[in-house]
C-alpha cells in the first residue's frame, strides 16, 4: 500500500523546488504573494551573464502552484535562450501571476506585483504576455522603471503582438526555404493553432501572401470573427494533428507536441508562436527530425516580441526594430543548416549557437 502524502513537509520531500524537471539551474525564484490584492505570483530569473532578466508576466488560472512554478521555470529558460541566440543583451526571466485575467485581475493586484519587481532593483524586468496588456504595463510603470511594453504615448513600444508575428512569418519562410527550396508560402496549407494577438497577425501576413490558412482555437467565438475577417477556414476535424496540412504553427499554450501527437502530425514544417513547443525537447525533437519534419526552434523565431521591446531599454525606433526581426529569417536559415551538417536536432543547434554566446560573455567577465 502507497502511503498518502497528507503534510506540505511531506509534500516537500517528494516535489523540492530545486527537483523540479523544469528547474535548470536558475539564478533566482521569487514567491509573491499579498493577501489584500489577492496577488499570487512567481518570478523565475534563469541566467543574467548576457544582462538583466527580460521577460512577460504571464497571468493563467493554474491548476496549482506546483503547475505555475514548472511553467515560469520552462519560460525564463527558454528567454535565456531565445535573447542570446538572437543577439540581445539580455538574460532570461519570466512571471506569472496564479488567476483567472478575465476574473480576477484588478489595477491594485497589477500594482501590487509591480512593487514586487520593483524590490529586485532591475535584475529583472516584465513586459505583456498571455493575460496581461499594454495598459498593465503602463501601470506597472506607476511603481517602477523595470518593465518595457508600455505605451507608444509613455515613450515605449506599444504592443509587441505584431512584431512578434512578423518575426514567426519570416522564420516560417526560412523553414520553408530549407523544406522545400522556396519560401513562398503561397498555396501552402498551413494550420494556425491559436487566434490570439499574435495568431491573427500571423493569419494576416500568411492569407496575404496567398497561403491556404485553417484555424483552430477553443474560443469559438474567437474563430469565428478570425475567420470572416481574413477568409480562412475553421478546422472542423476531430484533431487537428491528424489535418492533411503543410505547415502547423502553435500559436497558443506549450507542449502541443508530444508523445500523443510527435507521431501522428502531418505537416512537414512546424513553425509557430508558442512557447515551448516540444514536451520533452531531446525526446520530441530527435522524433521530429527522424521523420524529416522540420521544426524551427519556437525561441528563435517568436523573438520579435522582445526585439521589439529590447529598443525600449538601447533606444531604437520601430523600423530598427522590424529591421532586426527580419533577420530573424537569415538566423533560422544558418540554424536549420547546422543542425543537418552536425546530424542533431534544430531545438539542439540553436541552443548550441545560445550557449555558445553565453560561455563566450562569462569568459569576458571572468577575465575583466
Amino acid at each position: 500500500m502507497t502511503a498518502e502524502i497528507s503534510t506540505p513537509v511531506e509534500l516537500a520531500k517528494f516535489n523540492p523546488v530545486f527537483g523540479q524537471l523544469s528547474f535548470d539551474n536558475h539564478e533566482q525564484i521569487v514567491f509573491c504573494h499579498d493577501k489584500d490584492t489577492g496577488l499570487k505570483a512567481i518570478i523565475g530569473i534563469h541566467n543574467t551573464v548576457m544582462g538583466p532578466a527580460l521577460g512577460g508576466t504571464r497571468m493563467w488560472n493554474y491548476a496549482n502552484e506546483w503547475e505555475a512554478l514548472n511553467d515560469v521555470l520552462r519560460l525564463s529558460r527558454g528567454m535565456t535562450y531565445k535573447s542570446a541566440v538572437t543577439g540581445l543583451n539580455l538574460g532570461g526571466g519570466k512571471a506569472v501571476i496564479i488567476g483567472d485575467s478575465k476574473k480576477d485581475k484588478t489595477p491594485e493586484m497589477i500594482s501590487r506585483f509591480g512593487q514586487f519587481v520593483h524590490s529586485l532593483s532591475g535584475k529583472y524586468i516584465t513586459a505583456e504576455d498571455v493575460g496581461t496588456t499594454t495598459e498593465d504595463m503602463d501601470r506597472i510603470h506607476l511603481v517602477t522603471p523595470h518593465v518595457t511594453g508600455i505605451s507608444e504615448s509613455l515613450g515605449g513600444s506599444g504592443n509587441p503582438s505584431p512584431v512578434t508575428a512578423y518575426g514567426v512569418y519570416m522564420g516560417m519562410k526560412a523553414a520553408a526555404q530549407h523544406k522545400w527550396g522556396s519560401d513562398s508560402l503561397a498555396g501552402k496549407k498551413v494550420m494556425v493553432q491559436g487566434t490570439g494577438h499574435v495568431g491573427e497577425t500571423l493569419i494576416d501576413h500568411l492569407t496575404q501572401e496567398g497561403a491556404i490558412v485553417y484555424i483552430s482555437d477553443i474560443n469559438e467565438a474567437r474563430m469565428d470573427e478570425v475567420s470572416k475577417k481574413y477568409g480562412a477556414t475553421p478546422y472542423v476535424g476531430a484533431d487537428i494533428f491528424d489535418a492533411e496540412v503543410d505547415i502547423y504553427a502553435p500559436c497558443a499554450l506549450g507542449a502541443t507536441i508530444n508523445d500523443d501527437t510527435v507521431y501522428r502530425i502531418k505537416a512537414q514544417v512546424i513553425a509557430g508562436a508558442a512557447n515551448n513547443q516540444l514536451a520533452v525537447e531531446a525526446v520530441h525533437g530527435q522524433i521530429l527530425r527522424e521523420r524529416n519534419i522540420v521544426y524551427a526552434p519556437d525561441f528563435l523565431i517568436n523573438a520579435g516580441g522582445i526585439i521589439n521591446v529590447y529598443g525600449e531599454i538601447v533606444k531604437y525606433d520601430k523600423a530598427e526594430a522590424l529591421r532586426r526581426t527580419e533577420n530573424i529569417y537569415n538566423t533560422t536559415l544558418e540554424i536549420l543548416d547546422f543542425a543537418n551538417k552536425n546530424n542533431i536536432t534544430t531545438q539542439l543547434a540553436a541552443m548550441r549557437v545560445a550557449e555558445n554566446r553565453i560561455a563566450e560573455r562569462k569568459k569576458q567577465i571572468q577575465g575583466s
